[in-house]
């Protein structure tokens, strides 16, 4: 039986938080403050004036770009800053100024923490179930993995990044979670999981958040257009009989919500269930606060 597909695209909004806050934004910028830090960071998609111009002055820190691959360099207003720790809910975790513009994890995703989160819960509690096994691809520094982890979770957490993942595990002690059942993988995404394919290896939850480009740790090179079709495939036949989900997140100019819950579609033909699909949102804080969409996501859920 083929999954209903949603005849209707969803924006899942991300709000202020205690460690996060997108301020304002106007002129092609944001202005966010991460814990105690205001930050200025290039959007393109911000068409509008900002409602204070002159708070965007003032920030710790303001990334200047270099070019059009999202890389360039920080200036701050006073003291160099390297890392400082956030938290969400019961996840700690370690923000660097990296030079791709960001600070080593992503806010909007915050939106999927929160349905992950909800979504293990329920699974974890069902009476007699062993704990549900999640796979993380492109894990990153791990805050979906341990948020995953913190709500019950087995994981197997992915990326081919050995600083990444050392990264990682460095916010799983922060978040004194390096004692639960996760298993830290440097490998390439496509590898890993064909292997598992072909091991008959079953996942209750599999999140799958690859970027537009990328390179594997012996030189393996991904490109979204090219590989995503392919490893969702993959990752469809990791799904266990009774699987609970599968989360796919695209960053990418050239690629939409609907089309992503089509690719969907075709990987999970025979597994009924639903597809939710359309984009993630920050808003700003307060009552009238805008939205900036940033990323498109679709998931399947049983």
């Amino acid at each position: 039986m083929s999954p209903r597909l949603n005849p209707l695209p969803e924006t899942l909004v991300t709000r202020a938080w205690a460690d996060y806050a997108l301020l304002d934004s106007g002129g092609g910028r944001k202005l966010e403050r991460y814990g105690r830090y205001t930050v200025v960071r290039p959007e393109p998609q911000c068409f509008w004036s900002a409602r204070d111009s002159g708070a965007f002055d003032q920030a710790d820190a303001v990334f200047d770009p270099t070019d059009e691959d999202e890389s360039g360099r920080w200036r701050f207003a006073g003291k160099l800053i390297d890392t400082f720790p956030l938290a969400w809910r019961d996840v700690r975790f370690t923000s660097r100024f990296t030079p791709f513009r960001h600070l080593a994890f992503f806010p909007e995703q915050a939106a999927n923490w929160e349905w992950l989160d909800s979504r293990i819960r329920t699974l974890a509690s069902e009476p007699g179930r062993p704990a549900p096994r999640i796979l993380n691809l492109f894990g990153y520094t791990g805050v979906a993995s341990l948020a995953c982890a913190a709500a019950g979770a087995e994981v197997t957490h992915v990326d081919a990044s050995k600083k990444s993942v050392a990264w990682a595990r460095e916010n799983a002690e922060l978040s004194d979670l390096a004692d639960r059942p996760i298993r830290w993988i440097v490998e390439d995404a496509r590898k890993y999981a064909a292997r598992e394919v072909r091991r008959g290896v079953k996942y209750d939850g599999i999140i799958l958040d690859p970027p537009k480009y990328g390179r594997g740790p012996t030189g393996e090179v991904w490109r979204l257009f090219e590989d995503l079709p392919g490893l969702l495939k993959d990752c469809a036949a990791l799904l266990s009989d009774d699987a609970s989900f599968l989360l796919l997140n695209a960053y990418a100019a050239r690629i939409s919500g609907l089309s992503l819950s089509h690719m969907m579609a075709e990987a999970t033909a025979d597994r009924g269930g639903t597809i939710d699909w359309g984009e993630l949102a920050l808003a700003e804080d307060g009552p009238d606060g805008r939205a900036i969409g940033l990323s498109f996501f679709a998931r399947w859920s049983a």
